[in-house]
This record gives C-alpha cells, sequence and structure tokens, in this order.
C-alpha cells in the first residue's frame, strides 16, 4: 500500500514511527515525515512555525507544499493526516474535490470542539474516517460521523511510569521545543533553579545539538542536560513544563507538575478571543472533561513569576494529584497506534 502521509510535527512523527510498526511492511509512506521513517518530499526542519504570526510568512511555502501533496495523492492507495489542522484540514479539501473516491484518514483530530465549531461539518463531510484520540470528542460529532475513538497514542509510546511517590531531590524543567517559547521562558527558570535546592534536569529536544542549544537556552550552569524526556519525568518528584504534549506525558507517568506559558502578546490576544477553553494543558482539559475540576496548577503569560511557581511547587497536594493521574490515565485507556492500523489496512477505514 502506498500511503500518503501528512505530519508535520515532531510530535505527529513519533505517533506516526509508532503507527508505522503495527502496519505491514507493505505499506509504504510518501508526503511529508521525518526522513527516519521513509524519503519524504522536503526536510521537516523547514517547517518550525510558532504561533499565528509566524504562520502567515511561511504561506506561500505552504500554499507551494499543499500543491505537491495534492499531486502526489492521484497515486496514493490512501490519505493520512495526523494533527496540523491549519494544513491539513485545507489539504482534505483539495484532495477531495479532486480525487473524490480517495479513502482520507484523519488522526489526531483539530481541536473543532474548543474553538471553531464550524469545522465540524466540514470535516464530516471531508474525511472518511476520524480517529479521536479523546474519549469525549465523538459526543461532539453528529451520530452520522465517521468518528471513533482509538485511544491516546502517548499510552503506545511512554515506557515506563511512576509507581508512588518518593523523594529523589530530582526536578524537570521543560521550557518547550519551539525556540520562542524557550527564549520566554529560560530566564525565569534560571531564576527559579537558584531558589530551590535540586538536582536540576533541563530535557531538550532530541534533534537540537551544538550552537542551537547555546543560542537557544543561554547560561546552562545548574542544568543538567537530558534527551530523555519520558524517563526523566518518571525519576523526578516534580516538574515545571511549558504547554504542549509534554504537560499530558508528565500526567500519564505521574510525576507532580506546574505548567508554565508565555506566548507572544498579540498570539494570546487572538487565542483568548477565539479559544473557548478554561485551561491550556492536554492533561487538564481532559481531566476537567472527566470529573469537572483540572488536575495540576498552571500559570500564564504575566502569572509565570519566579514566586509564582515556587509557591505552586510548595503547595501542591501531591497525593491528590497522582492519584488523580492514576484514573486519567485509566480514563484514556489504551495506545492507539493498533487500532489505528487496523484503519488504514481496513476496507471502510472504521469497523
Amino acid at each position: 500500500m502506498k500511503l500518503l502521509v501528512s505530519a508535520l510535527e515532531h510530535s505527529a512523527n513519533i505517533h506516526l514511527k509508532a503507527l508505522k510498526q503495527k502496519l505491514s511492511r507493505e505499506t509504504r509512506f510518501v508526503g511529508v515525515f521525518d526522513k527516519r521513517l521513509g524519503d519524504p518530499l522536503i526536510d521537516l526542519s523547514a517547517l518550525a512555525v510558532m504561533g499565528f504570526v509566524d504562520a502567515v510568512g511561511k504561506l506561500p511555502f505552504f500554499l507551494r507544499l499543499s500543491r505537491q501533496m495534492v499531486d502526489l495523492a492521484r497515486t496514493a492507495d490512501k490519505v493520512l493526516l495526523i494533527d496540523s489542522s491549519g494544513f491539513n484540514l485545507p489539504l482534505a479539501k483539495k484532495i477531495k474535490r479532486r480525487f473524490p473516491d480517495k479513502h482520507i484518514l484523519y488522526y489526531i483530530l483539530p481541536q473543532a470542539w474548543a474553538w471553531q465549531k464550524r469545522r465540524i461539518p466540514a470535516l464530516e463531510r471531508t474525511v472518511d474516517s476520524l480517529a479521536s484520540i479523546l474519549p469525549f470528542e465523538p459526543g461532539h460529532y453528529s451520530k452520522k460521523a465517521p468518528i471513533a475513538y482509538v485511544g491516546h497514542p502517548l499510552l503506545d509510546e511512554i515506557p515506563t511510569y511512576k509507581h508512588g511517590l518518593t523523594r529523589t531531590g530530582k526536578i524537570a524543567f521543560m521550557p518547550g521545543s519551539r525556540g520562542a517559547e524557550i527564549r520566554r521562558l529560560m530566564p525565569v527558570y534560571r531564576a527559579l533553579r537558584r531558589k530551590i535546592p535540586c538536582e536540576a534536569f533541563l530535557v531538550i529536544p532530541p534533534y537540537f545539538h551544538g550552537e542551537k542549544i547555546q543560542d537557544l537556552y543561554g547560561d546552562l550552569s545548574g542544568f543538567r542536560l537530558v534527551r530523555d524526556a519520558h524517563g526523566t519525568l518518571a525519576a523526578c518528584d516534580f516538574a515545571f513544563v511549558c504547554s504542549g504534549t509534554a504537560t499530558l506525558e508528565a500526567a500519564l507517568i505521574g510525576v507532580p507538575f506546574v505548567l508554565s506559558y508565555i506566548a507572544k502578546p498579540v498570539d494570546f490576544f487572538i487565542a483568548k478571543r477565539f479559544v473557548k477553553l478554561d485551561h491550556i494543558g492536554l492533561a487538564n482539559i481532559m481531566f476537567t472533561k472527566f470529573k469537572g475540576y483540572p488536575l495540576h496548577p498552571e500559570l500564564i503569560q504575566d502569572d509565570v513569576r519566579v514566586e509564582n511557581l515556587l509557591n505552586a511547587h510548595d503547595s501542591m497536594d501531591r497525593n491528590a494529584y497522582y492519584d488523580n493521574a492514576m484514573q486519567l490515565r485509566a480514563y484514556l485507556q489504551h495506545g492507539s497506534a493498533a487500532r489505528v492500523a487496523e484503519m488504514i489496512e481496513g476496507s471502510n477505514g472504521i469497523h
């Protein structure tokens, strides 16, 4: 099978790697994905985009890429779109207009239930199989929608979990994976590190090397650099985590943490205007849907100050957090790679 894949983000390619292990060996990827998984159209490093404003500057590039992807769809047996709704939903519409019988599967769906709910009818019309990783998400679609909850991909990918809380004197600092967010958080994390007596681990993405690390992070004295996020989180007492997938990883592993996030003012203004959510952390969003209250503290924008982070660290009820985190893990049930592979290799995608 020739599968046209659109996986633009690093996290999407982690999920794609797990999925590839469940697909038959005859399945060949074409399109946009990590070069370690095949022969992609482009180097993914060219797609590093952060925020609404940054995306505008790369619009011509993405339009050219979209045209290339539609051309590739001609000879593909099926189409797999992963996350990145700003690119993938318009791409799905273009492919469906040009090749109406081409089967399209969308994995890691746009969070249309949180904002732009008008996208839901468009998804139902355009995509043949919708693979949801959130247990509550199918309830936001019509009863006739081709949607199924498949489990959460992180449960395929996390190799180790905490089995109770013990004091190790270790704290993880995770300032994100994109340059802008790292530069905004690191001055606060450096000042915070000086206030907490601990063995401090700074988790950096595995694809960052050499001069790029020094440029993004600045003074690294007092931190031990590590690349194994999952193992580090499992070994630590506590973590300070930038918003994103890492917050859900921390919750599923069971390490107490506080989310801290500083966006560009214009991006934050736009998000506040259009996104109708009480929380920004994935674990908090899911747990609030499940239990009605948040799992962990969140500090955003001007609230990201050393004294606030210290207070969150000192005052958190860690035992209650751990119990709730284990409930969240059970709520998500299982990993999703095997189920999505079945949908791809099945005759109609959902069965």
